[in-house]
């Protein structure tokens, strides 16, 4: 019997993760994560709590694993360079370490689109492109180059180059920061709503996992795009928003070489006024086309996309109409312990 260890796994990618594996058969699932009272109550397997920057804690962590899934993350859209090299990048590289030095022979890292060349978005094991103006997204390219490296034979790396997330169990994400700025009727459609942006629902992300998780065969680094079913415009998706939530619609419209220069703007007067930013240089890569498909996960994995992302838009304006009280902020919550 196969034993998977889902890093994170009270996350937005760790919760959908475990969903589809614990609807799968003659498997052992693991569930780790720093507070276990946030885990699904669907699960009732085994969980190991505590935090991956406690060195005793990662020591033991892959005792008896056979395939590692890192859904641990920690982000932030603009700035932090620091607290992303703290909380994400060096745990990150502390626990394919402890991959390296371990048992496990398959290890399942999560990227996004917008870490691709636009010259080869449609390849997702090419390069990914350092870019200064999200630190963040340079750290993800870091992992990136660093598993192609370390990837071999033995030790299979399978990385993910997921969507835009949407839907349920939602946490820092593009709905959240985009709907109250559409209410101050100040944002702009860049390049005309006309780029494309590729929601991907929570569960066809934990379906994209777990086949990773499950798959033979492979070795050394291998990479995916995942994404939706049906990959919609701006546009398509802020004209949905009006027409069924009522939510302002932009008023005119930018080049991309207007709205980085003013996003920039934004961010350097960011620690001078008392409200976040109104964009900032990471939405707007993130509305730059990508290109990917999904046809190499469907060739290898077997991915086939369930949700449309009109019902992914749906799904999260409900969750967030339930609880979410204030506006949502553009940097994760730093942990405190």
């Amino acid at each position: 019997m196969k034993t998977i260890l889902v890093i994170g796994a009270n996350g937005f990618v760790g919760t959908h993760t475990l969903e589809y594996l614990l609807k799968q058969e003659n498997i052992n699932v693991i569930a780790a994560c720093r507070d276990k009272s946030k885990l699904s109550k669907k699960f009732q397997g085994e969980i190991r709590e505590g935090d991956v920057r406690d060195e005793a804690y990662l020591k033991n962590l892959l005792k008896g694993v056979d395939v590692v899934v890192n859904a641990m993350s920690w982000t932030a859209l603009f700035g932090q360079s620091k607290n992303s090299e703290q909380f994400f990048y060096q745990p990150t590289l502390r626990i394919i370490d402890a991959f390296l030095s371990s048992h496990a022979h398959q290890f399942i890292n999560i990227s996004t689109t917008s870490a691709s060349s636009p010259d080869n978005s449609r390849d997702a094991n090419s390069k990914g492109i350092i870019r200064p103006l999200w630190p963040h997204l340079v750290n993800v390219v870091k992992i990136e180059d660093c598993i192609r490296q370390k990837a071999s034979k033995e030790k299979t790396f399978i990385n993910l180059r997921l969507g835009i997330f949407v839907g349920e169990h939602y946490g820092l994400g593009i709905l959240p920061i985009l709907l109250p700025r559409l209410k101050t009727h100040l944002v702009p459609w860049v390049a005309g709503g006309k780029t494309e942006l590729p929601l991907t629902d929570g569960r066809d992300i934990g379906q994209a996992m777990g086949l990773a998780a499950l798959k033979e065969g492979l070795s050394g680094y291998q990479s995916f795009n995942v994404i939706g079913s049906e990959v919609p415009s701006v546009r398509d998706v802020i004209l949905f928003l009006n027409q069924e939530y009522g939510y302002p619609k932009p008023h005119f419209s930018v080049p991309f070489s207007v709205a980085y220069p003013f996003a920039w703007l934004m961010e350097k007067i960011d620690p001078i006024v008392p409200w976040e930013p109104l964009i900032v240089r990471s939405i707007v890569h993130l509305l730059e086309n990508t290109g990917a498909d999904n046809k190499r996960a469907t060739d290898i994995l077997g991915y086939v996309p369930q949700v449309h992302w009109r019902d992914s838009v749906r799904a999260q304006i409900t969750e967030m109409n339930k609880y979410q009280t204030q506006v949502m902020s553009m940097v994760k919550r730093i942990p405190t312990n």
